[in-house]
């Protein structure tokens, strides 16, 4: 998957689409997602043009990585999840579920999760 400049989270970076932000820095933006899908359910968003986690591990620089991860942490604090629980997402290639061609990383919580994945089916 190639980065496209046009992805709905380059255009909210740029500030062409508005959103509901809970923190920046200067490495990440992290808002609220518009379908959520627990009672807290944050987008947190490198503001580098990163496709996704492997493309970030591999290109992004040590300070731009530990930015965004502190970012991830500091979100998920303040939402209140810390102590009951949360969850972070990262959809990652076709397969893996990535709709957007930029890197970002769900925090869920707020409520019990449940499982994250299936077992196969044993036929």
């Amino acid at each position: 998957m190639a980065y496209d400049s046009n992805n709905i989270f380059a255009k909210i970076l740029r500030g062409e689409i508005p959103c509901e932000k809970v923190y920046e820095n200067d490495y990440a933006l992290a808002f609220k997602d518009i379908a959520p899908q627990a009672p807290v359910h944050t987008l947190v968003i490198p503001k580098g043009a990163y496709v996704s986690f492997d493309d970030f591990s591999a290109n992004a620089s040590d300070v731009e990585i530990a930015g965004y991860i502190r970012a991830i942490g500091v979100v998920a604090r303040d939402a209140g999840v810390l102590e009951s629980g949360y969850r972070i997402l990262s959809n990652i290639g076709e397969d893996g579920g990535q709709e957007v061609p930029h890197l970002h990383v769900h925090i869920f919580g707020g409520r019990r999760l449940g499982t994250m994945v299936k077992p196969a089916n044993k036929s």
